[in-house]
């Protein structure tokens, strides 16, 4: 079990220096590789294929299937490093049927009059300000929303923003996605740049102490969790009967988009996504919103027809 131990941990390794991958995809491989290394425990066979069939079986029995998935990606991605580092001859999973029937979950959008009503409050709480740090807060606030908005980034794409990744001269945002895949996105809407503006102006010295694009009250990096308690916290001002997370931003965007007929492999592009069949799932909520007009808003429906 030992070697196990630190056929991990060299993994970890170089995933963290050789590939590196972000933060919250090291934690992951962690949590799943531990799960498999407890599993093992008593047994000398870890690196056979029965001893990961049994455990994937045993994933089934646990999780849900999104959950096991990713389980089972982790686990895979570190077979093939130790084939790659000829520790192990011959990988496990290759022959090994891991496909299951997952069921497709549509993802959950903001309908465009509430992102509407959202936005209009953040500028409304602006105005109404009754300190200098009220106001600084809404100004901080309405950068993060804009540009949250703006380009479909992901929340822990945002939050890792640095100063050098904004260039108001010429519009673009460098944005760091997953596996330390790199992409720019453009700003196309004058609001969206006066606020970004606007904020830098405010926030100049904040940001420079910091070292991050957004910054929290103390001068340090802004969280994640923090803009969920901020959008928890305009959605209850805008009395919107909805539970809005940040994530929902990125799934209104491109679905906005799509029923604008953007085409599909630039919106894949600007999202970061690496295949194109992870952006169509996009389609399916686009295609919902097209039976919903066509059902209640053709105006075939205001055709009264005597038939008698």
């Amino acid at each position: 079990m030992k070697i196990l131990t630190n056929y991990i941990m060299e993994y970890i390794e170089y995933c963290e220096y050789r590939k590196r991958l972000d933060c919250k995809t090291l934690k992951a491989y962690r949590i799943d590789l531990r799960q498999y290394e407890e599993y093992c425990d008593n047994t000398n066979e870890y690196l056979c294929k029965n001893t990961v069939d049994s455990f994937i079986t045993n994933l089934h029995r646990q999780y849900k299937p999104k959950t096991v998935k990713r389980k089972i990606a982790s686990l895979k991605a570190f077979f093939n490093y130790l084939v790659y580092k000829e520790l192990l001859e011959r990988n496990p999973f290759e022959k090994l049927d891991i496909r299951f029937r997952e069921a497709k979950l549509l993802p959950k959008t903001i309908p465009f009059h509430s992102i509407q009503k959202f936005i209009s409050t953040l500028y409304t709480q602006k105005e109404k300000a009754k300190s200098e740090y009220q106001r600084r807060c809404c100004i901080r606030d309405i950068a993060v929303i804009e540009l949250l908005f703006a380009t479909g980034m992901r929340i822990s794409e945002l939050c890792s923003l640095k100063p050098s990744d904004i260039d108001l001269n010429s519009c673009n945002v460098l944005i760091y996605g997953k596996g330390a895949k790199e992409r720019v996105v453009q700003l196309g809407n004058q609001d969206v740049i006066s606020a970004l503006t606007i904020y830098q102006e405010i926030f100049k010295k904040d940001i420079e102490i910091c070292g991050f694009y957004f910054v929290n009250r103390v001068q340090r990096k802004l969280s994640s969790q923090s803009v969920r308690y901020m959008i928890n916290r305009y959605v209850g001002l805008a009395d919107i009967n909805q539970h809005i997370t940040p994530h929902m931003f990125r799934h209104s965007f491109a679905t906005l988009l799509l029923e604008q007929d953007v085409d599909i492999r630039y919106i894949q592009k600007i999202l970061g996504h690496s295949s194109v069949s992870t952006t169509e799932i996009y389609t399916h909520v686009s295609n919902t919103k097209q039976k919903d007009i066509l059902v209640h808003k053709h105006p075939r429906n205001l055709i009264i027809i005597n038939k008698g």
